[in-house]
């Protein structure tokens, strides 16, 4: 086995300058054999054989890297094919979860995307409760007098099941399920409509 190049490094070229040319070549022939060829040649001189023998860890380490280059990336193919797996599932499981479109329509006004976001919150009535569901619904419709965009449309993703979980984890006993008329009602009531 042979290589096309090797790594050269400047330690090696500082450590034989200031010696004869003769000890020199013959450190040099034998860093290259021994980098490029895997072969160790016969020293004529101690101190060649001496710095060799300092300068020879770090050609097997390299010697090491290069080998390990050659091995089939089966560990990394196998991680990312776990791992576009698992992302695979995760948009799986988010398109199962109802989530409101974030688009604005500009055929829709403010009050209609409220109204929307109200709808899709009436699914959730039984499981959370009518006080939290209110609580969230003011949170994510709240908009400046000259926004375009509820809060909730400015996020980049939102998903209304996972959103509403993280909500009532925060203070899970300031929201006691409460049995009550339908959300959109109250919402219409609150808002005049």
């Amino acid at each position: 086995m042979k290589r096309d190049s090797m790594i050269f490094y400047r330690s090696f070229y500082e450590s034989v300058t200031g010696l004869s040319p003769v000890i020199k070549a013959e450190l040099y022939d034998a860093i290259f054999e021994y980098g490029l060829n895997f072969q160790e040649i016969e020293f004529t001189n101690d101190i060649s054989k001496a710095l060799f023998t300092l300068i020879k860890p770090q050609l097997d380490a390299n010697i090491k890297r290069f080998e390990n280059g050659k091995k089939p990336k089966t560990k990394r193919n196998e991680s990312e094919t776990e791992a576009k797996d698992k992302q695979n599932e995760s948009k799986v499981e988010a398109n199962n979860n109802v989530n409101v479109n974030v688009n604005v329509n500009k055929n829709e006004n403010i009050e209609e995307r409220k109204l929307k976001f109200a709808d899709a919150l009436k699914p959730f009535l039984d499981e959370y409760g009518r006080d939290m569901l209110n609580d969230f619904y003011f949170y994510w419709t709240e908009h400046g007098e000259n926004d375009k965009k509820l809060r909730f449309e400015k996020e980049k993703t939102f998903g209304i099941s996972q959103r509403l979980r993280i909500w009532f984890s925060r203070n899970p006993k300031q929201y006691q399920k409460q049995e009550t008329d339908h959300l959109v009602e109250y919402v219409n009531k609150q808002l005049g409509l």
